[in-house]
């Protein structure tokens, strides 16, 4: 199969990122769930699991062709490809699934086993379910829950505040937003909307990549137990009067030799992609507030945002420990998740 059935409306929705959550009837939150996004099609007996860009991705997940058995013929749904490792999703095991030896991938595929977390449905036994509004589309996914894992959903919007603040502890990436009244969008940020919890930290400038005569990037450290100075990401988009403020304060601070054994920013790396990673190391001793959305293990998912200077901050203060909050009492588990919408009779669960 080299494309997604005929009756699958494709590609995916998309979510806007908007700053809060939305108010009003007409909205559902739900978890945002932080894997690879999946379309899974049963097209005939014939199994399928599309990306949201149309790339086939069953092969490196086998393990779940047996939720796709369990769907009826011309049946397709929406979703998300986790893998949970110690209470908490592990995105790093998901990147090493994408590996060109099939060995590999089985040996992963029970070391490591992926769950499809479905949130909608397109397609039930050749019904064409999309065209309802989603809070039809709710009750149908829920009548066939017993064939797959159901992600939770909510109209409380206390509810969606709770788990915007707490389900990082479990590495969950945010609240998707949707809109109850309108039909599958398929390629349209029209009828979802995601928020995420951004953060702030004081991290150390460790160093700077350089494109040409400006300042590319800034590298940042944090300080682990003893001395030890990890390096844990970058800053992106620098210009205007910071560029300028960089160019005179980086380059008198240029000195090898502070950073870690760690991972290293000039090391090779698969988010890379190929890029050149020379860099320029300095001494550690300017500090930086950024804003960031994901820590992942040891750094940031993706380039932060450069907010200030921070020099009334020693260097040494920049310590692992704001990135790593303390759980709590009462902080939802995966299986919680999961369980809770399955446990309660539908009237209750926009309660849950």
């Amino acid at each position: 199969m080299n494309a997604p059935g005929p009756s699958v409306p494709f590609p995916p929705m998309e979510a806007e990122l908007v700053e809060g959550l939305p108010t009003g009837d007409r909205w559902r939150y739900e978890p945002k769930w932080d894997g690879f996004r999946g379309v899974f099609e049963n097209d005939g007996g014939e199994l399928a699991l599309w990306s949201r860009n149309g790339r086939p991705l069953l092969r490196y997940f086998p393990e779940l062709r047996a939720v796709g058995e369990r769907l009826p013929p011309h049946s397709a749904l929406d979703g998300e490809i986790v893998i949970e490792r110690d209470g908490a999703l592990d995105f790093d095991a998901m990147q090493l699934r994408l590996h060109p030896a099939e060995s590999r991938i089985r040996k992963l595929s029970v070391e490591t086993p992926a769950t499809f977390i479905a949130f909608d449905i397109l397609l039930w036994n050749g019904e064409a379910l999309h065209d309802r509004p989603l809070a039809e589309r709710r009750v149908e996914l829920e009548k066939r829950a017993t064939a797959f894992t159901l992600s939770p959903q909510t109209t409380d919007r206390a509810q969606a505040q709770r788990w915007l603040e707490r389900l990082e502890m479990i590495g969950l990436d945010g609240v998707v937003c949707k809109r109850a009244d309108l039909a599958y969008k398929p390629g349209s940020r029209e009828a979802v909307v995601k928020v995420k919890h951004h953060k702030t930290c004081d991290c150390v400038i460790v160093g700077y990549r350089k494109n040409g005569n400006r300042v590319a990037s800034l590298l940042l450290g944090l300080y682990a137990d003893g001395d030890t100075l990890d390096f844990v990401g970058h800053t992106s988009g620098i210009s205007g009067d910071l560029q300028k403020d960089l160019q005179r304060r980086l380059p008198p601070l240029v000195e090898t030799g502070h950073l870690g054994d760690g991972r290293m920013p000039g090391g090779e790396s698969r988010w890379s992609q190929g890029k050149d990673l020379a860099w320029v190391e300095v001494r550690p001793e300017i500090v930086c507030e950024v804003r960031y959305d994901k820590m992942e293990s040891d750094r940031f998912r993706h380039g932060t945002r450069f907010l200030r200077f921070r020099p009334d901050k020693d260097p040494r203060q920049c310590t692992w420990d704001q990135v790593r909050p303390a759980r709590r009492d009462g902080d939802p588990t995966i299986s919680g998740l999961l369980e809770s919408d399955r446990s309660l009779p539908r009237s209750h669960r926009d309660r849950a």
